[in-house]
């Protein structure tokens, strides 16, 4: 007899259990183990088995038997056995072609099976459950129901942790390892995601000692899309942005291809900037936040000269100049940075931005950024990062 209040705790227990334990390779076997000391007397399981699909055939890898039976080591695919549970996640076999197919070597009278079905979207399983006469069709039914919609939903999660962890990885591996060393400048960057992945993205270009550039973006929102979006815009400049390649046809090819093999609301605003004989900055700018270059008390900002990439197949493009005196910082920034929102749902802006920078123009271009960075995150309450947030600062020097 099943006591109410002494079952759902113990199957409050177990489900917590399968969300929190760490993944081992007797997973599955600790859970079943803890299913038969846990309910076994109360739901009359007498034994248990996992099968594993494995090319046409479910494959018997565990089982627990406490009453010898005797089971099939196999199953093929295409039985109806199989088919049933593959299509309802759940099946109480009553029907006696089923029973057969188990092949349990007793009665068949004496045994009910039932089964769930558990699987990623690579491998499959079967449980199968062994219960012996006086099983409760109700109680059975909610607690194998649940065990497998805790199964499924722990396999998921573990796989999508493990798929955003991947992905986390290879977006770092786009950003800069170093900082790099160009002669007559300080160069620093650094980037925030608000997820694990997010859609910023800086990068550094070194053509020769008198050559060198930097590219600083922003695709549309954040999260995985967005980081598989910058992944081919900073594969693109990578291949597109070399010494005889011009940086208007870089980025209208660039433009060619986000167009055509993104959704239509995917799109990338993009800095790309090159400095020649240490003070000539060439730059296009296509629809991002504008940089500004700040000497003394002068302020010059990078307007847009073009649109950002993305929205439609042709774009026009312009590449403008600025020279940079010695002692000048040349800021660039994504809008999370600038749009971060305060207590008072004020955004912080560009004016404090271009004012900090005005008050510490002394400091090296790394503690510039930190303290930026800190500026920015108290302004916002020290909340996370609700938008990602990149900041890259480059200053000539003597």
């Amino acid at each position: 007899m099943v006591q109410p209040k002494v079952f759902y705790r113990e199957l409050d227990l177990i489900l917590s259990k399968i969300r929190k334990e760490k993944s081992h390779d007797n997973f599955f076997f600790s859970i079943l183990t803890e299913v038969h000391e846990k309910f076994g007397e109360s739901l009359n399981i007498i034994n248990s088995h996992i099968y594993e699909k494995r090319g046409d055939y479910y494959v018997l890898v565990d089982s627990i038997n406490k009453e010898s039976t005797g089971i099939k080591n196999r199953i093929p695919v295409n039985s109806e056995t199989i088919k049933q549970i593959s299509k309802d996640g759940f099946m109480i076999y009553d029907k006696l072609f089923y029973i057969k197919d188990f092949d349990f070597g007793v009665d068949y009278e004496k045994i009910t099976p039932a089964a769930i079905h558990v699987h990623t979207p690579v491998k499959r399983w079967i449980f199968l459950f062994e219960l012996s006469m006086g099983w409760s069709y109700e109680e059975t039914t909610l607690f194998l129901n649940a065990l497998r919609t805790a199964l499924n939903y722990r396999l998921f999660s573990h796989m999508m942790n493990t798929d955003i962890k991947r992905a986390e990885q290879i977006q770092k591996s786009l950003l800069p390892k170093e900082i790099p060393n160009f002669k007559g400048f300080d160069v620093y960057g650094l980037s925030q995601p608000a997820e694990y992945v997010g859609g910023d993205f800086f990068e550094y270009f070194y053509f020769n000692e008198n050559h060198f550039g930097v590219s600083l973006g922003d695709a549309s929102g954040h999260g995985l899309p967005a980081a598989l979006l910058v992944r081919d815009v900073v594969v693109g400049l990578r291949m597109g942005l070399t010494e005889d390649m011009r940086l208007v046809y870089t980025l209208k090819k660039l433009n060619k291809v986000i167009q055509k093999s993104t959704y239509a609301t995917n799109f990338v605003s993009l800095f790309v900037g090159e400095i020649e004989n240490g003070n000539h900055l060439f730059y296009v700018n296509a629809g991002h936040p504008p940089p500004f270059v700040v000497h003394g008390e002068n302020i010059n900002t990078l307007e847009p000269s073009g649109m950002t990439l993305g929205f439609m197949p042709e774009i026009e493009v312009q590449r403008n100049f600025i020279l940079l005196e010695k002692n000048s910082i040349l800021v660039l920034y994504t809008d999370g940075l600038i749009e971060r929102e305060g207590g008072s749902e004020d955004q912080f802006g560009a004016e404090r931005l271009q004012q900090i920078v005005l008050n510490n123009q002394d400091k090296t271009v790394k503690d510039l950024v930190k303290l930026i960075f800190k500026e920015v995150f108290e302004f916002g309450d020290q909340k996370n990062w609700n938008d990602d947030v990149t900041l890259v600062i480059l200053k000539r020097i003597e």
